[in-house]
């Protein structure tokens, strides 16, 4: 490749590109460096606060699939500049993204952050990882206990990333962030309450 970003604009999209009017957008995106080759600490960042991600593999007739992952906060960790890893839980045994990887290993990553509306996608290759279990503790430890069995771990090597416009990303939140802010503030009522009680006895 000559550009990072050609791993997703094969010649048949910039043609496309240039026929609608957007390749010399993306050519000065191109001239200006492409996209990024390594995690940067924003992109660090931004995936350890992910709870959830879907996985993007293809077999060997190039047939592909989308297999969602979730688990909490940190559960996709980065090791390195170009690595990151997850712990592969028990789930319903069909091992398609497995068996995918065992013929094509070329790999995807989309993440999508809906209540600050951001996504973002990542190209690479991935292998799974059997019987490592210094690694599958490494990658189960969280804040929290996290009921979940780790039957193996997929590693992902990153080869370019982009970031997405916020377009028609619906705002939405999640149900432990609503949780947390009705707990704070009941505690905050709870605490006027016992305020109020005091200045009641005080003047009566």
């Amino acid at each position: 490749m000559k550009y990072s970003s050609d791993i997703a604009f094969s010649e048949a999209v910039k043609s496309i590109q240039a026929r609608k009017g957007s390749r010399l957008m993306y050519q000065r995106v191109e001239e200006n460096g492409s996209w990024d080759t390594k995690f940067t600490p924003q992109i660090v960042n931004y995936i350890s606060q992910q709870h959830s991600m879907f996985f993007g593999t293809s077999n060997s007739d190039n047939q592909p699939y989308i297999q969602h992952r979730g688990g909490p906060k940190g559960f996709l960790k980065v090791l390195d500049s170009t690595t990151l890893a997850f712990a592969d839980y028990k789930g319903n045994k069909q091992f398609i993204s497995q068996g995918n990887l065992s013929e094509n290993n070329k790999a995807f990553i989309f993440l999508i952050d809906y209540a600050n509306q951001t996504r973002v996608k990542l190209w690479g290759t991935a292998r799974v990882i059997e019987g490592d279990d210094e690694l599958t503790q490494k990658l189960m430890q969280f804040e929290q206990p996290y009921r979940a069995r780790a039957e193996q771990v997929i590693v992902f090597s990153l080869k370019a990333f982009d970031i997405n416009c916020p377009q028609h990303i619906p705002r939405k939140v999640d149900l432990e962030d609503i949780e947390s802010l009705v707990a704070e503030q009941a505690q905050q009522i709870d605490l006027l309450k016992d305020k109020i009680k005091q200045l009641e006895f005080k003047y009566k």
